[in-house]
């Protein structure tokens, strides 16, 4: 997968394919077995974050596979992710990754909502009492960059930050945010996003590139959908394989969550296929609609966001 590559702000490469490690089960035995046959496979970006669980589990399966010398270090890329608990020290919260890891250093480290909790809301849904209601990024970023100064991290971004989120980022950023982490897919382009991103040298990387299909939260509308299925047809290839192929011509590395063998060798081989230019003018005719829509960070007490607008700044 070396020409599959990346090059981000910050000088290094990232894998244009990652396989993400989230599961509402958290099943350590399953997960693990699925990085253990993604790396075998070729798949040399993981995806993981604090609120997943999965820390442990990446790491127990990166290490056994560089001391078996499936991989060196060097060769896989690791992302993880500052919940929202963590917004008042970045630092401490990286270090207790790593340990979870049992890492010297992330590749990427995400700031994984525009979202700051308390410190004990340590899991995916936050209650009221769990907001802080001023968010004050500008002190969560110069954690992040702090993190990088030590070492800890070779990257610092972002993740579900609209246009405006990006704007106001880049007014005190020291360090721009490599990476910009978000839902895209055909029926969520993110048009107005990519080009924000483009001026300032942030990459765009896709989760749920699929629409989330197998999530508690996620649809099957991506792949289900008639002109996806037509062009799949035309091709010989899958739904899935054209969603991501469409990701990646438009500059896009995507984070693929599949856990099933025959799946995951699918979404790799999606990045040999070819589409033509009547496949792009197809797909962007397709209707839109967000389906990872983040309404558990909205309320009209506690959030810094009293509508689902305010999160995405009209971007919805």
């Amino acid at each position: 997968m070396k020409s599959n590559q990346v090059r981000l702000n910050c000088g290094i490469t990232m894998p244009v394919l990652g396989l993400g490690t989230f599961t509402f089960q958290n099943d350590r035995e399953k997960t693990q077995l699925a990085i253990h046959t993604a790396l075998e496979m070729g798949y040399r970006h993981l995806d993981t974050a604090k609120v997943y669980g999965s820390e442990p589990a990446v790491g127990n399966v990166l290490r056994e596979a560089i001391l078996d010398q499936t991989v060196n270090r060097g060769d896989v890329f690791v992302t993880s992710k500052l919940w929202g608990s963590d917004h008042h020290d970045p630092v401490s919260a990286l270090k207790q990754t790593l340990k979870n890891l049992g890492m010297e250093y992330l590749d990427m480290y995400l700031v994984h909502w525009p979202v700051k909790l308390k410190p004990w809301a340590c899991y995916p849904v936050p209650q009221e009492e769990d907001f802080v209601e001023c968010l004050d990024i500008e002190s969560t970023w110069a954690g992040m960059e702090r993190c990088l100064d030590l070492g800890l991290c070779r990257c610092i971004g972002v993740s579900n930050f609209s246009s405006n989120k990006i704007i106001q980022l880049m007014d005190f950023a020291s360090v721009p945010p490599a990476v910009n982490q978000v839902e895209m897919h055909p029926m969520w382009k993110q048009s107005k996003l990519r080009g924000v991103c483009a001026d300032y040298r942030i990459h765009v990387s896709a989760y749920s590139p699929l629409g989330g299909p197998g999530n508690s939260w996620g649809s099957t509308a991506v792949v289900d959908h008639p002109i996806m299925k037509s062009i799949a047809f035309k091709h010989k290839a899958t739904p899935a394989q054209v969603a991501l192929k469409w990701g990646s011509s438009k500059g896009s590395s995507m984070i693929v969550k599949s856990f099933n063998q025959k799946r995951m060798r699918e979404n790799m081989e999606a990045l040999n296929l070819k589409l033509d230019d009547q496949d792009i003018v197809d797909i962007d005719k397709m209707e839109e609609r967000k389906i990872m829509r983040g309404e558990v960070y909205v309320n009209s007490t506690t959030s810094p966001y009293r509508t689902i607008i305010d999160l995405w700044d009209a971007e919805i």
